[in-house]
């Protein structure tokens, strides 16, 4: 792995590494009281399709959030033809790096061991949110790296995978925009998809997921009335708890877009983005409630 190349970039630093032949790079924040020497916890925050670290910094304010509650954030980048066009070998999506096959796992493998070793970072505490294509990573994750990440968050990307088998339970909330025209809902070809992909439905994803940690299949149920008058309206349903406490959390926007909630939609074509909550603090309240269970002595 390649010495990190680090220069300041939008409140945080940009670095490359070397791994399985490409250098790949990542955006790193840390937030004012980051001492060096207390343990933080760390999330990995993945952008979507045709996008980057930088947008995605941009896109989901994650670094303000990581300011206020004190975590690390990194900003990984993916990979494509064009320097800020990047893809995540996310499973059955998308573009370059899922036609390429690169190993999205190894890098994020290597990436974690890397900060690490440079961080103090709580090994307990670790966790992925991604949009779009980066939720079908943080899938990914969830289900081939149960052995470093607590917990998990996508928005509006469902599971790119038609079956899992994690080594362990790992709790997973989603977000997701009923009326999204790039992933939909129900499953299926977007009218605006970017690559022609037929996607899964969240059904499918949510229902996998309870499986998989042992949730009870019947959810407990809560309603949120459009507070801020945008035309939109939340739904959420916890299953749970299943094994090892784990829960499976699904946040419906009715009549959202692809979109961040409680973030403005960058460009306006990805649809309505909801006021009625703000995804990364009820993001961050749910990784709180999920660390890494404790190894048995």
């Amino acid at each position: 792995m390649g010495k990190p190349i680090v220069e300041k970039n939008l409140g945080g630093s940009l670095a490359e590494l070397n791994f399985d032949g490409r250098t790949r790079s990542y955006l790193l924040h840390k937030p004012a009281a980051y001492d060096g020497a207390t343990p933080m916890p760390l999330v990995l925050a993945f952008h979507g399709a045709t996008s980057n670290a930088r947008l995605m910094q941009l896109f989901s304010g994650l670094s303000a959030k990581a300011d206020e509650a004190g975590f690390l954030v990194a900003y990984p980048s993916g990979t494509g033809n064009l320097p800020n066009v990047l893809t995540w070998n996310g499973g059955n999506c998308c573009g370059y790096a899922t036609k390429n096959d690169v190993d999205d796992i190894g890098f994020i493998r290597a990436l974690l061991n890397h900060l690490q070793e440079t961080l103090s970072v709580d090994p307990r505490r670790i966790y992925a949110a991604g949009m779009s294509n980066g939720a079908h990573m943080t899938y990914r994750l969830a289900n081939e790296m149960t052995d470093r990440f607590a917990a998990i968050a996508g928005v509006a990307g469902p599971m790119a995978m038609a079956q899992i088998a994690p080594s362990r339970p790992i709790s997973v909330i989603h977000f997701h925009g009923t009326n999204d025209e790039f992933a939909p809902f129900a499953g299926g070809r977007g009218p605006r998809s970017i690559y022609g992909q037929d996607f899964l439905s969240v059904d499918h994803t949510i229902a996998n997921w309870v499986e998989a940690n042992g949730c009870p299949p019947d959810p407990r149920i809560e309603s949120i009335p459009d507070r801020a008058g945008d035309g939109t309206t939340i739904l959420r349903k916890t299953y749970g708890p299943g094994r090892d406490g784990t829960e499976v959390v699904l946040v419906a926007v009715e009549g959202g877009g692809h979109t961040w909630p409680g973030r403005p939609p960058l460009p306006l074509m990805l649809g309505k983005s909801t006021s009625n909550l703000q995804a990364n603090d009820w993001i961050w309240e749910f990784f709180q409630k999920h660390p890494l269970p404790e190894k048995p002595s």
